[in-house]
């Protein structure tokens, strides 16, 4: 019988087994009292964050919109408006019942409002704002007192709605903006969140019973990833309080398929030398000694990958993707320490009932196994195989350059949701940006002195790509403009510009970059050259937001660059293969992006992604390469210590490919139940990550590095040495 002392694990973690599987009950116990304490002294839910909260320190649109309102005394901003519409025109009666109601809502004559501070109605009629029909539609901005939160918000517009445009000629529409969009998006993924944490639970227990055709096998798996999903959401909520800006929302999900994937992934490890243990003859805690001193070192190094290629983000200067960092850090540390623990634990519990009813007996690798893995090391067919993968991974990766980033909120809600209907109609009557305008400011002594520069300022930035219409200044009357777009003083003016496009996507964001270069020469030619300007609005904070995320990802990616290639060092003890391995990773990640973008941008037509999907695709992605890079090479690499690195590799891929495969399908399925939440964005995630993590397993580490590292031979573990070729007594023997 082989002894768990025998295991070519070290010391520390024999002892760690031993105290693990010696303790067991008091593990299993230990977590449950932690459970219970979770539940009553940890968070169950984190407060929302918004835009404005990620946007790059020292954001020149949000401090151009505290300046105008200082100057002015008042915003012109709202991210929340009521639509009225009627395609066929609406009566007068309701034009003026709109105004009417503005007016009793600033004398403080119209009830109870709540939070609201005032209502703008706007009317699509001619010389007002430009748009593409007349008297069809009135936009109601809505404006909220200071530290008014987003929900509050919200349910005051809809509780004005219902109680003052209740007339059955108002053709009220509904509440939209960007301000609405967000807080749907959130009611919408916490409607589907049970049904997401329900389905994804069903998919682990299904794959791990097909794995080893068990019925306790899934459930051992099932507690230790519900339990580790549980204390991940506790912790992370509690360390969101002190995330400047708060955790955004859509870490809920990713954290669900995150933690409940890859502590699916790190039991099928666990399990698979289990039952190697007990079919080699060790009873129960024998082989969950052998099992956890063996695996859980992967597991650790593993895990500690995970985490910091995603603490890695910190490097970030926008506090969207700092806010993202230390949440998935943690989630992965909590996984990875229950995994440590409760789940030899529950192993040397079970035992043999783990693979029940499956009769454990030694096993030997099939024949056609053994002897594809043998081919693959020939020199002629690992070039063949490995250049095939380069070829057809690097055609995928071609399309990357053309992958565009926006930050759309109401494009990716359901067509059915009112937000999106809402905006719809405005766009309709006006224009796409009236959902949210941007604002341009302009500040210097008399530069609003003179309505007739000021006027040809307005026709010259109309007539600028993308911009569908602007109200400036000289539009309206003196006693409406003077103190509404012209201080008092004259030192300060302001233009509202519609632009024809979604706010948020990715053509307004490279319309409005482009309105911002041009300025000087615009105000240069309207004889205003000496007065600053500034662009304020959410489609300004978008594209700040945009190019900092560019910058953020070349910075992160050096990072998780680095501490994935240091750990791998680490690890394998060699500089070449590691090298080796992140190269691949890469290559399968641009692959994965190529692939998003042929579907979304030019198979569904989409302008372009989510702006945080590829940053956390590829964060996530090079990371979790390396959880299979450290189990499959890692075993390679241990095998290859008493034999040549071709027999190594004939030996072991056969014996970790089924777990590799089994660990990226389960994977692969965590992340694609994204895809329930009914938002673009998610599903966005959903096919990167499910996609990128398949060909991460089967591809490159199923035939691209054996191949790679069979053409490399002993070459890719330097500075050490392996042995190049095996003894005749060593090939027999295998």
């Amino acid at each position: 019988m082989r002894s768990w002392r025998k295991t070519e694990a070290g010391w520390l973690s024999r002892f760690h087994a031993w105290l693990v599987v010696t303790f067991r009950w008091f593990v299993v116990l230990g977590w449950v009292a932690a459970g219970v304490a979770a539940a009553l002294l940890l968070p169950a839910r984190t407060p929302q964050a918004d835009l404005g909260g990620f946007a790059p320190p020292n954001s020149r649109a949000i401090a151009t919109e505290t300046a105008s309102a200082k100057a002015f005394g008042f915003p012109i901003l709202s991210r929340t408006m009521i639509v009225q519409r009627d395609p066929d025109g609406l009566p007068q009666a309701t034009q003026e019942r709109a105004a009417e109601t503005a007016v009793a809502v600033a004398r403080h004559e119209a009830g109870d409002v709540g939070p609201i501070a005032a209502v703008v109605p706007v009317v699509n009629a001619k010389g007002v704002i430009p748009s593409r029909e007349h008297d069809t539609t009135v936009l109601t901005y809505v404006f909220t007192k200071p530290g008014t939160t987003f929900a509050d918000e919200v349910g005051a517009a809809h509780t004005f709605a219902r109680e003052h445009v209740d007339q059955p000629d108002d053709h009220l529409v509904g509440v939209t903006g960007t301000v609405p969009a967000q807080v749907a998006q959130t009611r919408i993924l916490y409607d589907h969140l049970l049904l997401l944490e329900a389905l994804t639970l069903v998919a682990v227990i299904g794959i791990v019973a097909l794995k080893f055709r068990s019925v306790m096998a899934p459930f051992v798996a099932l507690v230790t990833a519900a339990a580790s999903y549980f204390l991940a959401v506790r912790v992370t909520n509690y360390a969101s309080g002190f995330v400047e800006g708060g955790a955004p929302d859509e870490l809920k999900p990713l954290v669900l398929a995150l933690v409940l994937g890859i502590v699916t992934d790190y039991a099928i490890f666990y399990l698979s030398s289990m039952r190697s243990g007990l079919e080699s003859g060790l009873d129960k805690v024998a082989a969950a000694r052998a099992c956890a001193a063996q695996t859980g070192r992967i597991v650790l190094v593993a895990g500690i990958a995970v985490a910091a290629g995603s603490a890695a983000m910190l490097v970030a200067r926008s506090g969207f993707f700092r806010a993202f960092g230390p949440v998935l850090a943690l989630s992965v540390l909590s996984a990875v320490v229950v995994s440590l623990t409760l789940l030899p634990a529950l192993m040397a519990i079970v035992g043999r009932g783990l693979f029940w009813p499956t009769r454990l007996r030694p096993r030997e690798t099939p024949a056609v196994a053994r002897a594809a893995a043998r081919v693959m090391t020939v020199r002629v067919v690992a070039l063949v195989l490995g250049g095939a993968c380069i070829l057809g991974l690097t055609t995928l990766a071609t399309h990357v350059p053309r992958l565009h980033l926006c930050v759309s909120f109401v494009a990716s809600l359901p067509a059915d949701d009112e937000a999106h209907t809402a905006a719809q109609a405005a766009a309709a009557g006006f224009a796409a940006g009236v959902v949210a305008p941007t604002e341009v400011l302009l500040q210097g002594d008399g530069v609003g002195a003179d309505k007739d520069r000021l006027s040809k300022l307005g026709k010259a930035i109309e007539g600028q790509p993308g911009v569908a219409g602007v109200l400036s200044p000289s539009a309206l009357p003196d006693q409406v403009g003077q103190g509404a777009l012209v201080t008092e003083d004259g030192r300060a003016a302001r233009f509202l510009v519609v632009l024809d496009q979604d706010p948020l996507g990715t053509t307004a964001i490279r319309d409005l970059d482009h309105l911002s270069k041009t300025m000087p020469a615009l105000l240069q030619q309207a004889g205003l050259g000496g007065v600053r300007y500034g662009l304020a609005g959410d489609t300004a904070v978008s594209s700040e937001l945009v190019a900092a995320t560019n910058a953020d990802l070349r910075r992160i990616a050096i990072a998780v660059l680095a501490v994935n290639l240091i750990l791998l060092m680490v690890f394998l003890r060699a500089v070449v293969a590691p090298v080796l391995l992140l190269a691949c990773s890469l290559l399968a990640l641009a692959a994965s992006l190529g692939c998003l973008t042929l579907l979304f941008q030019d198979r569904l037509g989409h302008e372009g992604v989510a702006f945080y999907v590829p940053f956390a695709a590829s964060v996530l992605l090079l990371s979790l390469g390396s959880d299979y890079n450290i189990y499959g090479v890692g075993h390679i690499w241990t095998r290859a210590r008493h034999t040549s690195l071709r027999q190594a590799i004939a030996e072991r891929i056969p014996e970790t490919s089924g777990a590799i495969t089994a660990a990226g399908i389960t994977l692969a399925a965590s992340f694609a139940m994204l895809a329930i939440v009914p938002l673009r964005q998610f599903r966005e995630l959903a096919f990167v990550m499910g996609l990128g993590v398949l060909i991460d397993a089967l591809v490159v580490r199923g035939v691209l590095v054996p191949s790679l590292l069979s053409l490399l031979g002993g070459f890719s573990a330097w500075p050490r040495r392996l042995r190049t070729e095996a003894t005749e007594d060593e090939t027999s023997v295998s």
